[in-house]
């Protein structure tokens, strides 16, 4: 694969659910995460693209699951299988720890947290699209979690919107290494441009700090 590069112009960062709930001791899916996560440094990996793309300069954005709230999904006449699971453990409850950003993820002044995605993708009835549209941006550089729910309907999503898509495939993880490896070698090579590793993605972002 040729050399990766990007115009700070066209480029955003999109970093999906850094809750406590997913990346932190103690959260409610941490349990399920941490083996995997563990075992690619998927939550260094994430702060070192994240400080990358701050210092290069580069638009950062947040797309954030639905924080549960009392009497979510009750009134619904459908709810999908991943959203019943949401609503029973009530994942990322609102004015909870568990529902808050990680700490060293919460987002500085002029970052962009889109509205936040009820099921899987982060464009899905929110208004990423938007932001990202009125911000110039073309080009994404995704990571964070789940590899093969939010991360792949949020990049296939992408895909379909005409977006170029990057997905750094050690800053994000799932339930275990063969969910892993279904997200990443077999259904998102449909849809992402490049699929790389955090030292590629650092690297190539290092030259646009004296650009």
């Amino acid at each position: 694969m040729s050399q990766l590069s990007f115009d700070r112009d066209n480029t955003g960062l999109l970093v999906v659910d850094p809750y406590n709930d997913f990346i932190s001791e103690g959260g409610k899916i941490w349990p399920r995460i941490k083996e995997v996560a563990e075992a690619n440094n998927c939550v260094p990996h994430m702060l070192e693209v994240l400080h990358a793309a701050r210092a290069s300069r580069l638009r950062v954005f947040f797309a954030m699951h639905h924080r549960y709230r009392a009497g979510d999904y009750e009134n619904w006449k459908y709810v999908a299988p991943i959203q019943r699971a949401a609503w029973h453990r009530k994942s990322f409850e609102y004015g909870t720890w568990g529902g808050e950003f990680r700490a060293e993820f919460v987002p500085v002044a002029g970052e962009v947290v889109a509205s936040e995605h009820w099921c899987s993708s982060g464009f899905a009835n929110t208004d990423l699209d938007l932001e990202l549209k009125r911000h110039g941006i073309q080009r994404l550089i995704v990571i964070g979690l789940v590899a093969h729910t939010c991360i792949e309907a949020t990049v296939r999503y992408a895909a379909e919107l005409g977006y170029d898509v990057t997905v750094v495939k050690d800053a994000v993880a799932d339930y275990s290494q063969e969910m892993m490896h279904a997200a990443l070698e077999i259904n998102m090579p449909s849809y992402a441009s490049a699929i790389v590793e955090t030292t590629e993605i650092v690297t190539a972002l290092s030259a646009l700090e004296t650009a």
